[in-house]
């Protein structure tokens, strides 16, 4: 009998028109997966073979808007979710209300109102229904959590507090969706027990040693992160959207042109990527997608119609290497009148110094549509991108100034200096890509103008390993929009002193007048934008959570934590922030 060996994962959920949902299943052998729904919603999708491994993305139709439908999951007809043992509440499909595009309320609720009122006295007209709630959570940076027993080094998981909390009380509030902006799985920094069975499979003493080197042990961490009870059930019944960063490779992953072609001279670094790409495509990227997208994929239909899908998808991940604009890992959903923006900082990159770019011409060029059309039907617009548009000031400044050395504003010597600084210290962000973050700034400020501006413009960021909010001030005009930066780092990760020394300083003034030192001898352009922080620095394992009503806004921060003395299975979620972006 087949059996399930990872997920289920809701994916995608629409509650407009037909009420579509997507969950994502990984299986021991190959069957026809299924869900069903309460209510009569279901779908089913016959699995499809990559390197040994079968996976089944599930399209579920017919849900109804506003509802929440447990469901389960079959295996050729054998329920396989939830478990029979599970101690767990149901796994279930929330869909949004659907919206009226009048008024952005849900008619049918107006329709209720109006009939209540005609059975009594009042002749006041029914009041418009309120708008619809969206909490969007979101971090990134995540070790899997420790097994259970055994002490964790970094702290809580704040995914599995997350998910524990959530367990231990069906009625409180969860996200409607979770933002995983990067690293969900470290190839290049693995467990003791992947090393373990890594140590099994082959020599650690051959390159890459106790780093993942191909398809099959990128499985090993996916089943690790995703395997973790409590996690497992959250990622089952929350939406999750997610993106790459550099770990989910290799540290620095497309750092520079340089960069590149030394990777490439290193005879593992080929099965690596290839594996990294695949396995990415296979895992995350799939999920992402609505079910229209994939109806038009053709590399999907196209590892669907064939008995082994391998062969196709490694030539897809070829492809990607070797030209990453013939790919877009970029792209957009739309919940109610927010729209978020997921946009891939690692892949698309253009790496020839003097042309540096984040994001290759017809990705930027993507973006800029999907943030400037029908910009009515929107009350808000997040940007999700990995790295974070606005650094702490001297770090912004250093890598600025550091990308002037590498193009070789001061000489061939300094130029040297320049990119083996850029390695070692990891200066790779935005900043480092001056004329693409001139860019973004140009888009958000364009975005946020005009008598249909969105009521705020956030910017949802991790890889620091700190949180912060920070805000900017254009030097020639403001957007009606308010604009903010919101990182959240890391889930589940180490914070050495040396980040929280490092950071701490980064936004301070003196650390803000070295920077601008750095960006005098590189002779660097001063940026269209200041900006200052106005929320922390937070240190821990932490999520932040956007409430979005209409056209209010409202942030909060919780990080997971335990009493002294608390084993890690008595943590919980402290909230240490909260904060209106916008009144409505």
């Amino acid at each position: 009998m087949t059996g399930l060996r990872l997920g289920p994962l809701l994916r995608y959920v629409d509650g407009e028109s037909a009420g579509t949902a997507t969950i994502w299943v990984e299986t021991d052998g190959p069957c026809t997966a299924e869900v069903r729904c309460e209510g009569g919603a279901s779908g089913a999708s016959r699995t499809f073979l990559i390197a040994g491994h079968h996976y089944a993305l599930i399209p579920v139709t017919g849900l109804a808007p506003g509802t929440a439908a447990a469901y389960e999951v079959l295996l050729d007809e054998r329920r396989v979710w939830p478990p029979e043992d599970s101690t767990f509440p149901p796994s279930v499909i929330r869909t949004p209300a659907a919206f009226s595009p009048e008024t952005g309320t849900d008619p049918a609720e107006n329709g209720r109102r109006t009939a209540s009122t005609t059975n009594t006295a009042s002749t006041e007209p029914a009041g418009p229904a309120p708008a619809p709630e969206l909490r969007v959570s979101f971090g990134s940076c995540r070790w899997a959590s420790a097994p259970v027993g055994e002490p964790d080094p970094v702290g809580p998981d704040a995914l599995h507090t997350l998910a524990a909390t959530l367990a231990a009380d069906p009625g409180a509030v969860r996200p409607d969706v979770l933002l995983l902006l990067g690293d969900q799985v470290y190839a290049d920094e693995t467990s003791k027990a992947t090393r373990r069975w890594l140590a099994d499979r082959r020599d650690l003493s051959e390159p890459p040693g106790a780093e993942v080197a191909d398809y099959e042990e990128y499985t090993r961490l996916y089943d690790e992160s995703w395997s973790d009870p409590e996690v497992r059930w959250l990622l089952s019944t929350v939406p999750s959207c997610m993106i790459f960063d550099d770990h989910d490779v290799i540290d620095d992953w497309n750092t520079s042109a340089s960069w590149v072609a030394e990777m490439r001279t290193k005879p593992w670094w080929r099965e690596r990527i290839l594996s990294g790409l695949m396995s990415y495509w296979v895992y995350q990227h799939l999920g992402n997608l609505s079910p229209a997208e994939l109806a038009t994929d053709k590399l999907y239909a196209a590892v669907r119609g064939e008995a082994d899908g391998t062969d196709r998808l490694r030539e897809f991940a070829a492809e990607a290497d070797a030209d990453p604009a013939c790919v877009r890992w970029s792209y957009r959903r739309d919940f109610g009148r927010t729209r978020l923006l997921m946009v891939d900082s690692r892949a698309a990159r253009v790496l020839e110094e003097g042309q540096r770019e984040m994001l290759d011409a017809e990705e930027a060029g993507w973006v800029r549509d999907q943030a400037l059309t029908d910009p009515a039907d929107r009350d808000h617009l997040l940007i999700g991108t990995s790295l974070p548009w606005l650094l702490p000031p001297l770090v912004h400044d250093a890598e600025s100034w550091n990308a002037a050395l590498a193009r070789g504003e001061r000489g061939r010597r300094w130029a040297r200096f320049g990119e083996a600084l850029r390695r070692a210290a990891d200066l790779e962000h935005w900043a480092a890509f001056p004329t693409s973050f001139e860019k973004l700034a140009g888009l958000i400020a364009e975005a946020g103008e005009g008598p249909d501006a969105p009521a705020t413009v956030c910017v949802l960021s991790g890889d620091v390993h700190h949180a912060y909010v920070a805000e900017p001030a254009w030097r020639t005009g403001q957007p009606r929009s308010r604009v903010v930066q919101l990182t959240c780092s890391p889930v589940h990760n180490s914070i050495p002193l040396s980040i929280r020394l490092g950071f701490r300083f980064g936004w301070s003034r003196v650390g803000r007048r070295l920077g601008r030192a750095f960006a005098r001898h590189g002779r660097v352009d001063a940026p269209s934008v200041t900006w200052g922080k106005t929320g922390g620095p937070w240190f821990g394992n932490q999520l932040m959570t956007l409430t979005l009503r209409g056209r209010a806004a409202r942030l909060s921060l919780v990080q997971a934590q335990t009493r002294d003395g608390e084993p890690e299975a008595g943590a919980r979620l402290v909230t240490v922030d909260e904060r209106e972006l916008a009144s409505g």
